[in-house]
């Protein structure tokens, strides 16, 4: 593994994902972002977008254990979490442990599981750690969980709800790469060379060492003020604009508070600050709130989305 001190990591991150991921970058730096404060990230897009291989690749820059799971209607609980197997010649039961017990797991396409296996993943990504039978089994550090979802094709999927969505520190939409991305993209993919080598990086306690330069990072009260004033105005639209009081059923929680202050102070340690500034909190919101504000069915009969209602928060709410 390349030795490399605690501020320079990310960038060798990013170094190492382009020579596999074109373009992504809000991608990249949101997984570096989760790294840092052990958040799951939750990604949505069309298929082909390099989902599945930007989060394999990470695992490698970490040289973590990994497992891809795919989420079928038919998967169970214990295909996931395990189960206890019976021994009949000890008269015992033994815990036989599930494919999340490993440092990165991949849920791809987590909507197409019914809620009995995604409420699998529940104390699993809440509390790190999984309870077969009367024992509870501690999840091996760093844990991190991250879904892919299709918007795209509704049949057979099951909607996410709404305690697990707000386990996932980000949700990211995926969008489709531009000419120039693609015309990269198709220059390096289309041959049938072996794909580029990636070299773990980091260690699993620099990752550490740099949570720690993340907590001392300074976020000055104006500004918590600022996040709970947002945060807040989504569970009562009507008192911001009387335009948007009909168009959300319920808002963020405050999870979304705690979770936006600890990624704005991540993203200042990623930019080399150590204090954070309003544009953190404004780059990240989208990411912190999408999936955490439920639309009424006005806003979905209007075409309004949740990032339309976020962009309106942003332009309403100011600094105190």
């Amino acid at each position: 593994m390349n030795t490399t001190s605690t501020e320079s990591w990310p960038q060798l991150i990013r170094q190492e994902m382009s020579k596999v991921l074109i373009g992504q970058e809000e991608l990249v730096d949101s997984l570096l972002l989760s790294l840092l404060t052990q958040g799951h990230v939750l990604l949505e897009g069309a298929p082909g977008l390099a989902k599945t291989l930007a989060i394999k690749t990470l695992s490698e820059c970490l040289s973590v254990s990994f497992s891809r799971l795919q989420f079928t209607p038919d998967l169970l609980p214990a295909d996931l979490i395990g189960t206890l197997i019976y021994h009949p010649e000890k008269h015992t039961f033994e815990p036989k442990l599930g494919p999340i017990f490993n440092q990165f797991i991949l849920a791809d396409e987590i909507n197409r599981a019914p809620a009995k296996v995604q409420s699998a993943l529940l104390e699993a990504m809440q509390e790190k750690q999984v309870t077969l039978g009367d024992v509870t089994h501690q999840l091996p550090r760093p844990f991190l969980v991250l879904a892919t979802q299709n918007p795209i094709d509704q049949e057979g999927t099951y909607p996410l709800p709404e305690a697990q969505l707000d386990r996932f520190l980000f949700k990211i939409i995926i969008n489709y790469p531009s000419l120039e991305e693609e015309m990269v993209i198709l220059e390096k993919m289309a041959t049938s060379a072996p794909p580029a080598q990636v070299q773990p990086v980091v260690s699993v306690e620099q990752l550490q060492e740099s949570r720690k330069a993340v907590d001392s990072v300074h976020i000055d009260k104006n500004l918590n003020q600022y996040i709970v004033q947002l945060v807040q105005a989504t569970r009562d639209m009507g008192k911001v604009s009387p335009e948007l009081g009909q168009l959300v059923r319920a808002g963020a929680s405050p999870r979304a508070s705690i979770q936006l202050a600890l990624s704005a102070k991540a993203l200042a340690y990623l930019e080399g600050r150590d204090y954070v500034i309003p544009q953190d909190i404004k780059k990240l919101a989208h990411r912190i709130l999408r999936h955490r504000i439920l639309l009424s069915y006005e806003a979905e009969a209007q075409d309004v989305t949740a990032d339309q209602i976020i962009n309106s928060l942003l332009s309403k709410i100011q600094l105190p």
